[in-house]
């Protein structure tokens, strides 16, 4: 089972950037496609960027889309999200998982494996 690491979270300004990075020692990334979901406090678990192994694509959720970029390093074996423009209703924390169902229609992603930790964002003045 793949162990997936979350890094780079923080406590950034309205308007600021953050980049997390999801790691997964031992195991190779591009074998999987991998999501990136957030958790808010006292809300649900969403999807919020996913990136195909087999191609490369990548699908976001409305919310993010222009702001939030999801990329593949396989030289370091990682997959980064890169979140410009933040705004108070990012925060939540941050975690990757491997998914099926990677798409234009979010509500097919489904993550399987066990979460990691997780990364804090925090957005704020």
């Amino acid at each position: 089972q793949v162990q997936l690491v979350e890094s780079g979270g923080g406590l950034v300004q309205p308007g600021g950037s953050l980049r997390l990075s999801c790691a997964a020692p031992g195991f190779i990334l591009d074998d999987y496609d991998i999501g990136w979901y957030r958790q808010a406090p006292g809300k649900e678990r969403e999807g919020v960027a996913c990136i195909r192994s087999s191609d490369g694509k990548t699908y976001y959720e409305d919310s993010v889309k222009g702001r939030f970029t999801i990329s593949r390093d396989s030289a370091k074996n990682t997959r980064d999200l890169q979140m410009n423009n933040l705004k108070p209703e990012d925060t939540a924390v941050y975690y990757c998982a491997t998914v099926g169902g990677c798409s234009a229609v979010r509500r097919s992603w489904y993550a399987f494996g066990s979460w990691g930790q997780g990364t804090q964002v925090i957005v704020s003045s």
